[in-house]
């Protein structure tokens, strides 16, 4: 299992917009679609990850937990599906029914908004404020497959849960580890 640490974008960089299609509902979303007036949560996943498949249950947690108003959540995959079939579109479209996602799964097939988020792993996380400038970024929380700590997305629910409250986020961020995002030769 090959082991990835998230690049850690700037702090109160702007949010990159996109314009992708869910794999579920084929629309074509926004950043600016997505976006809560507290917080957006950002989620670079795919389908076949071990560090993802080890924290899925909790990220439906997640998008369940916060009022969709106030808090935006989406996951996008930027995999490249012909070395890895098992993240083409009808197969995330398959995971996200089957786990009852509460947020879209976002296909990024030319890997652009990938890269302009600095994403390098999946998971890697990035929450934006209301002003949709970048608040925290990095792990879930200290939980990874095989270390025995429970996963309970302590980092990022301590982030949502100061910009809803008006608090400031510490700058004290750990990276996100993960499988590295598969990027087109």
């Amino acid at each position: 299992m090959s082991r990835t640490e998230s690049r850690m974008l700037p702090l109160g960089t702007p949010a990159p917009d996109f314009r992708l299609p869910d794999t579920v509902s084929s629309e074509m979303l926004s950043f600016e679609d997505i976006a809560g007036s507290e917080a957006t949560l950002v989620m670079f996943i795919c389908n076949h990850c071990p560090f993802v498949k080890h924290v899925l249950d909790e990220l439906v947690r997640l998008g369940n937990d916060y009022d969709r108003g106030r808090v935006g959540v989406v996951a996008i995959s930027s995999n490249d599906v012909t070395g890895y079939p098992q993240d083409r579109p009808e197969r995330m479209a398959e995971l996200a029914r089957s786990k009852r996602f509460p947020f879209p799964y976002l296909f990024d097939e030319s890997q652009n908004v990938a890269r302009a988020f600095g994403a390098a792993c999946t998971p890697d996380f990035y929450v934006f404020g209301g002003d949709r400038r970048l608040a925290y970024r990095g792990q879930l929380d200290d939980s990874r497959p095989g270390n025995d700590k429970p996963v309970t997305g302590r980092d990022v629910r301590a982030a949502l849960d100061a910009l809803q409250a008006g608090l400031p986020i510490t700058e004290d961020q750990k990276p996100s580890i993960g499988c590295n995002i598969k990027w087109k030769e």
